[in-house]
């Protein structure tokens, strides 16, 4: 199981075109701090339809979007 399998689940199950996710908010759904290995888990965001766009490490949210959008 991926360590951020939660966050998959939460944005499959959602089913939004687009999340703006602040690191704070990932850790409430993930149990853990936003960390440096999301740069390596996000490929798995493919397989459920979405894809990583962008990242703010000074303003420290995330946007995912669902592919083709």
């Amino acid at each position: 199981m991926s360590k951020y399998q939660p966050l998959w689940d939460y944005i499959v199950k959602n089913k939004k075109d687009e999340y703006k996710l602040s690191f704070d908010e990932v850790k409430k759904i993930t149990g853990f701090k936003f960390d440096h290995a999301f740069l390596f888990f996000k490929k798995e965001l493919d397989s459920y339809g979405y894809e990583f766009k962008k990242l703010s490490l000074k303003e420290k949210w995330v946007i995912i979007t669902k592919k083709g959008e």
